[in-house]
């Protein structure tokens, strides 16, 4: 390879470094949440009545209505079996849960993966809160509360009022998760 070559490499590899920097520099955070119409003119809903309007097959394969979680304070935790920090984070997150053992708060894990794969991962740790299985489903769901990218892990935290709270993109930082809960 001559210089010309290497030059040319270079040139172009800082071209995208930079363009990559002020990407970065000019990202915005997400909305929280997105507002949907409802059909026929009807009362606009949000995302979080389209989650408790949800029914998903729990890991047995049995439907599970969502509304069931409805006027408590709920942690809505994105994840799949193949997403290394969500499967780094559910240990912490299921000993969190486990603790509460819903005295103060609910969380939920929604899978966006395979029945199988998720029944295989549940088998090997035991979670100490009900993981439903969306498939790429969830994805969507994920997006009416801000996650624009679709990235995982992505957890949803709602207030008892219904509200969403705070979202929470990547691998939580249990210490910030455990502050929040304290405010609800």
């Amino acid at each position: 390879m001559n210089k010309k070559h290497v030059a040319v490499y270079v040139a172009v590899a800082a071209m995208f470094g930079i363009m990559g920097a002020l990407v970065a520099i000019n990202k915005k955070d997400p909305s929280p949440i997105t507002t949907t119409i409802a059909p026929t003119g009807g009362k606009p809903h949000t995302a979080v009545d389209n989650l408790f309007g949800q029914s998903l097959n729990d890991l047995a394969g049995q439907p599970q209505p969502l509304a069931k979680w409805k006027g408590k304070p709920l942690l809505v935790n994105f994840w799949a079996t193949w997403c290394a920090p969500c499967v780094q984070e559910m240990p912490e997150l299921s000993e969190l849960a486990g603790k509460d053992g819903g005295k103060t708060f609910n969380v939920i894990g929604i899978g966006i993966d395979s029945p199988s794969n998720m029944n295989e991962f549940a088998a090997k740790l035991k979670i100490a809160y009900p993981l439903y299985v969306a498939g790429m489903g969830g994805t969507e769901l994920s997006k009416e509360f801000g996650n624009s990218a679709g990235g995982l892990p992505y957890t949803v935290l709602i207030g008892a009022d219904g509200q969403v709270k705070k979202t929470y993109l990547g691998k939580l930082k249990f210490e910030e998760l455990r502050a929040d809960l304290a405010k609800l």
